[in-house]
């Protein structure tokens, strides 16, 4: 494998002009899981007009009893939608600007070479996830994929250009790129522009990749071994969509040969330098919970836990913030009912926060405490959802982006669902596509 051939410039499908792109686009399939009300305004925004909605799968809706007939549903779409000539081709990457709360966020529109990727927990390949895979969650994700003729990438792929080589110099030219579409994202979304990149442009990318990725810049940048593994791509969001993708290529490929289009993933790729990109955590919500999940917490650590029980949600999220850092690790805790708490661990074993909270959910749901546990973003929404009959909401600190590479590249893939890029309506929406089968 190589670090300087693990992408290529993509083919990308766009839905043809005169649809209505503010219908069209909606956020990653994975936001939301927890507020099945947001996916109903969806639906109503949307109404019958083309739109993204009619070629994903929302997670708020896995394990329902009409699965089967809903994916069937998504595919019979896509043949539709490409049948009757709603989506165009446009060849080259596509450089796109994101409004958010914190400013404009840049990325860059590519294909990733799945033969270079590994999910793997002990992974040494140009494309590594940031954070632990969970497998069990892919099986529903397969299915969705096997049979479809496209897919719609959420997928944010961060790359360690601190000198801003490869996508900052399209945005300085980006007066005289064509733009391909642009529309306000429903629901507090905010904005998106996509412009095309022209071919000299991708051929500096290309060359601005591949110098990112030889091997003495890398172990320069990260202060390792020479024999180091190169790694150009970490997976930010979307861990397990591009998990999904490789373990349906790993079960295809030899049928189909190795120049079959389900080899490569489109994805997004963003700097992790780019100062309008931010980090938040992804807190722990528990449900069914009918154990004492403080009580809890004094038996797994016993005398190096303590908890500090707070008036508000205001104090807890400043005490959190304020002790995040040191030596202990800390998060809130909402419930049951209107509770709030801040809990220390001292001396912990694992590196991050998040590292010894989920430790404890995982055994305290294994022992009976809790049916099971659901991944959130936002502390008010967090809060909001904590404070329901039967659930514990455990809030977590932020993780900083500034060595989030540099532990990857050391340490490996971080605990799962260790941060998110953005506040939930800042996660990627859906407007391109890309065949993964035959034309």
């Amino acid at each position: 494998m190589s670090a300087q051939t693990c992408f290529r410039l993509p083919q990308i499908l766009l839905p043809r002009p005169g649809i209505d792109l503010a219908k069209w686009a909606v956020i990653a399939c994975d936001q939301y899981t927890s507020e099945p009300d947001y996916w109903r305004r969806v639906a109503r925004e949307v109404g019958d007009a083309p739109s993204t909605l009619n070629l994903i799968f929302p997670e708020s809706h896995l394990g329902m009893a009409d699965a089967p007939s809903r994916i069937g549903r998504i595919q019979d779409t896509m043949r539709s939608y490409l049948a009757n000539g709603l989506l165009y081709e446009h060849k080259g990457a596509i450089y796109v600007e994101r409004t958010v709360g914190h400013g404009i966020r840049r990325g860059l529109m590519l294909e990733l070479d799945l033969e270079q990727y590994d999910f793997g927990s002990k992974s040494a390949s140009p494309i590594r996830p940031t954070e632990g895979t969970m497998v069990e969650r892919l099986a529903p994700r397969i299915e969705v994929r096997r049979g479809a003729e496209l897919e719609l990438p959420h997928i944010l792929v961060l790359i360690d250009d601190p000198a801003c080589t490869v996508i900052e110099p399209i945005g300085a030219e980006r007066h005289r790129l064509a733009k391909l579409y642009e529309t306000d994202l429903m629901l507090g979304g905010g904005h998106v522009a996509g412009y095309a990149v022209d071919r000299a442009q991708g051929e500096r990318v290309t060359q601005a990749l591949r110098t990112l990725a030889s091997p003495p810049a890398f172990t320069k940048r990260y202060g390792v071994p020479d024999e180091t593994a190169v790694m150009l791509f970490a997976v930010g969001d979307g861990n397990h969509s591009l998990a999904t993708a490789k373990a349906f290529w790993e079960s295809i490929k030899g049928a189909v040969g190795m120049d079959h289009p389900s080899r490569f993933a489109l994805v997004e790729v963003e700097n992790i330098h780019d100062h309008a990109l931010e980090f938040s955590p992804i807190h722990r919500l528990l449900f069914g919970v009918s154990a004492d999940v403080r009580q809890a917490m004094v038996e797994e650590f016993g005398s190096r836990v303590s908890c500090s029980d707070v008036p508000s949600s205001v104090a807890m999220r400043e005490r959190v913030h304020a002790m995040d850092g040191g030596s202990r690790h800390v998060a809130g805790m909402i419930g049951p009912g209107p509770r709030f708490s801040v809990i220390e661990i001292a001396d912990p074993q694992s590196t991050l926060a998040v590292g010894t909270f989920q430790a404890f959910v995982d055994g305290f749901i294994k022992r009976g405490g809790a049916t099971h546990v659901d991944y959130v973003h936002g502390d008010d929404t967090l809060e909001c959802l904590a404070m329901n009959s039967g659930s514990v909401g455990i809030h977590l600190p932020a993780v900083s982006k500034d060595n989030l590479l540099r532990m990857v590249v050391r340490e490996g893939p971080l605990p799962r669902k260790t941060f998110s890029m953005g506040e939930a309506n800042e996660k990627r929406f859906y407007i391109e596509a890309r065949r993964i089968r035959p034309a």
